[in-house]
């Protein structure tokens, strides 16, 4: 009963205003997001885009990508390149060294410190010496 009164092409209406709609949102947190992250931008600035674009959706994300549409994609890749940085050092920090002596100190520490046991010492230099 209830598909019949509701037609195939209702339903693909439906579902592309309900994509479209989720696609909208999706646009307006983006520009937001972008409005917030910007260093150059003051709280006045930040305040007035988010008033605009609350009060007046199309029309400020229209004249919001027109005016900082090409700044947007260089702070977005900025943003990424110093993530992607601050993640290739971390693991460098973390990274066990290949050097048994740096391993064997890095242990002593650990024993002196109580983190390990004189057991887990010996396996760890035990470790670090057959690897070399």
């Amino acid at each position: 009963m209830v598909a019949s009164s509701y037609p195939f092409l209702d339903v693909m209406w439906s579902m592309f205003i309900f994509f479209a709609w989720v696609i909208w949102i999706w646009f307006l947190i983006t520009i937001l997001s972008d409005v917030f992250r910007r260093h150059d931008l003051s709280g006045m600035g930040k305040a007035g885009w988010t008033v605009f674009l609350i009060f007046l959706p199309f029309l400020g994300a229209l004249f919001y990508l027109i005016s900082q549409g090409s700044k947007m994609a260089e702070r977005n890749a900025a943003q990424q390149q110093q993530s992607e940085s601050q993640a290739q050092e971390y693991i460098r920090s973390v990274a066990s060294s290949s050097n048994p002596a740096e391993q064997i100190a890095r242990g002593k520490e650990l024993l002196d410190s109580g983190a390990i046991t004189a057991a887990e010492f010996d396996a760890l230099k035990q470790r670090a010496l057959t690897a070399s």
